[in-house]
């Protein structure tokens, strides 16, 4: 077997140690430090499409992953409890699950895109994922011109669904990654479309699979808010620059995507941004 990326989790307070002052505010909604709006009184409801590996999934009974790390790291900065949600992908990225007030924040792997900033507020990008091919071996695939014509495994509502389509190949939809790629594994696709950093964790714990190339998208992630949330979208950006600052944000990359780390992180002269 290849080896496989290290998914061990530690505790993400140790990670992202952070002193919780403890808040809240006078007005009629829950807030938390510093007068951050709350949809539930002394928590942070993260919004998020479990499982998307290493992005968020469950281990051993708890919710691990690389969002799940900045989101303990928001709420520790908030003084608040971290409550994560599971949410379907279409409701976190057309902003339904914002709007209806379901949760503060969704950390879920999201691309940072035209059309859904239309519908939502993004934070400056927290990753770098580009889109890449998977096949398997007795495949034959050699690139994106070998799927044209034939069916390609995706993530419904994702940026990898889009692709696929405009290079002329059949969308096979998946509610979520992890359907995906046990749909590849078992044989239902040959292919599939998806970013880097869930198509190497696939590759990296199957021989039977190979990554067979990159698509360089210019694709980033970002945390989204519901529209108008400023307040929320500022306390992001500052634990983020805590993130950067103290080794965490890096500690992190490192940790969750093993051999895509340095394609992954953000590079330094770009990380003084707080808005996309």
């Amino acid at each position: 077997m290849k080896r496989r990326l290290t998914m061990a989790a530690v505790a993400a307070g140790a990670l992202f140690a952070l002193s919780a002052c403890g808040g809240g505010g006078s007005g009629s909604e829950p807030t938390a430090e510093g007068g951050v709006p709350l949809v539930s009184e002394g928590q942070l409801t993260v919004c998020s499409d479990i499982p998307y590996e290493p992005f968020e999934f469950v281990e051993n009974g708890e919710n691990v992953g690389f969002d799940i790390d900045l989101a303990q790291g928001l709420a520790d900065d908030l003084g608040v409890e971290l409550n994560v949600i599971t949410t379907a992908f279409e409701a976190i990225q057309s902003g339904s699950a914002l709007d209806t007030a379901q949760c503060d924040i969704a950390l879920s792997g999201m691309s940072i895109t035209e059309d859904r900033k239309t519908k939502m507020d993004f934070s400056a990008p927290y990753l770098k994922d580009n889109l890449g091919l998977m096949a398997t071996k007795e495949s034959g695939i050699k690139g994106i011109a070998d799927v044209k014509g034939k069916e390609v495994g995706v993530q419904q509502a994702t940026t990898g669904e889009t692709y696929a389509q405009d290079n002329g190949a059949t969308p096979v939809q998946f509610e979520d990654s992890g359907l995906m790629t046990q749909a590849i594994q078992t044989g239902q696709v040959d292919s599939v479309i998806g970013n880097i950093s869930i198509i190497s964790t696939a590759v990296a714990a199957d021989d039977n699979l190979v990554f067979v190339e990159e698509y360089d998208t210019g694709e980033v992630l970002g945390a989204a808010v519901k529209k108008g949330n400023q307040p929320m979208l500022d306390a992001f950006g500052t634990t983020m620059q805590r993130l950067y600052s103290d080794g965490a944000y890096d500690a992190a990359v490192d940790k969750w995507f093993g051999d895509v780390a340095d394609a992954a992180r953000i590079p330094e002269a770009d990380r003084a941004a707080t808005t996309p």
